[in-house]
């Protein structure tokens, strides 16, 4: 498995940014896959999930109404798009195929700030 994610960068308050994570070893568009976020010092924190094959999406509390998951199975990717952002989703995002995010790969750093 190896996935890697980018589109990370520094935005003010408001505004959105879209994380691509690509991905290959697998297969892509028979498995679940998540974003996580960890911020230094704290634990990996679940973002959202997307199972497609049960037609499922899921998103943590903090995220669900500005965060929208998806895939394009042709091109091996998932993607976050990440609207209205907030200071405190400033971490360090990263691509997995598990929700505790323990396979996850290289991840990109999101900063908003206030």
């Amino acid at each position: 498995v190896q996935l890697q994610a980018s589109g990370g960068g520094l935005v003010q308050a408001g505004g959105s940014l879209r994380l691509a994570c690509a991905a290959s070893g697998f297969s892509f568009s028979t498995s679940y896959m998540s974003w996580v976020r960890q911020v230094p010092g704290k634990e990996i924190e679940w973002v959202s999930g997307i199972n497609e094959v049960l037609g499922t999406i899921r998103y943590a509390d903090s995220v669900r109404g500005r965060f929208t998951i998806s895939k394009d199975n042709a091109k091996n990717t998932l993607y976050l798009q990440m609207n209205n952002l907030k200071p405190e989703d400033t971490a360090v995002y990263y691509c997995a195929t598990s929700r505790s995010g323990a396979d996850r790969g290289p991840g990109t750093q999101v900063t908003v700030s206030s």
